[in-house]
């Protein structure tokens, strides 16, 4: 069985028609799911199925980068494999240790890339686009101006490089932060409990939600994709009660222009609004 896995994924990559199915599958499970039990009562512009539009703009951008990204994605990963390059190859290890390590080194990509690019002035103008949406539900989740998914591909590769993931790897936690995404975007009420209980290993939603705070230190935190060991053992955890929950930003972008995509294109390359 096992092994019926690690082939399903190692040529996952040459089924896009099925990674369409299981990002597709996983925003549509969680939009029924957040209408039905909704953290926040959020107040669209016009109504949500226009705020969608806006993000699924970007998100269509970001899945055509991504795409051209994975040609490099496939040949690093085959160029590791054939010099026995990375950190799978010089600890020899197994098919499972090699998941584990393309895993968990693929998901510190996204936790680094996501640090680096709050703490960079140049970096943070691409980046908030993310952050200036009003209403954060499961279509937020994939709203990353092109110069945004272009360096998170950057690093991606980076961490490839340096664990030498194998393409199944690759594939199994693409497929993670894909479905991780949505859960941690949508805007669902998990009780309590079993919301901090996952917040230990995983991140949650409301643990995510924090992250969309309004203000800071507490955008500035919860950098996590999937696993949440990074921002607990980096020191970039924080909490916030739901109650106080504010989405957006406090300087930089106008609240009333969180739907314009023409304004979020080009505001990146404008000076920064205080």
């Amino acid at each position: 069985m096992w092994e019926n896995v690690i082939t399903h994924f190692q040529t996952l990559e040459q089924r896009p028609l099925e990674r369409m199915a299981i990002l597709v599958g996983g925003l549509l499970f969680f939009w029924i799911i957040e209408g039905a039990v909704p953290l926040l009562p959020l107040r669209y512009k016009k109504n949500k199925l226009q705020h969608a539009g806006v993000n699924f703009f970007f998100t269509v951008i970001h899945l055509i980068i991504h795409t051209l990204l994975a040609i490099l994605i496939i040949k690093l990963s085959d160029w590791c494999a054939s010099h026995q390059f990375g950190m799978v190859y010089w600890f020899n290890a197994t098919v499972l240790a090699a998941v584990i390590i393309g895993v968990l080194a693929l998901d510190f990509s996204s936790w680094l890339v996501h640090w680096v690019m709050h703490n960079t002035a140049l970096f943070w103008r691409f980046h908030i686009i993310h952050h200036s949406d009003t209403n954060v539900d499961v279509t937020t989740g994939l709203r990353h101006h092109p110069g945004d998914s272009l360096l998170r591909g950057v690093f991606f590769l980076l961490l490839i490089f340096v664990s030498g993931a194998p393409m199944y790897a690759v594939m199994i936690y693409q497929t993670l932060v894909v479905l991780a995404t949505a859960f941690t975007h949508a805007n669902i009420n998990l009780p309590k409990a079993v919301d901090k209980a996952l917040s230990y290993f995983l991140i949650s939603p409301n643990m995510h939600k924090v992250h969309h705070h309004w203000k800071r230190p507490y955008t500035d935190s919860n950098y996590g994709a999937v696993f949440s060991i990074w921002d607990r053992l980096l020191g970039t955890y924080s909490f916030l009660d739901t109650k106080e929950l504010r989405y957006g930003i406090d300087k930089n972008f106008p609240e009333e222009k969180d739907e314009n995509i023409l304004k979020l294109l080009v505001k990146p390359f404008q000076k920064l609004e205080e």
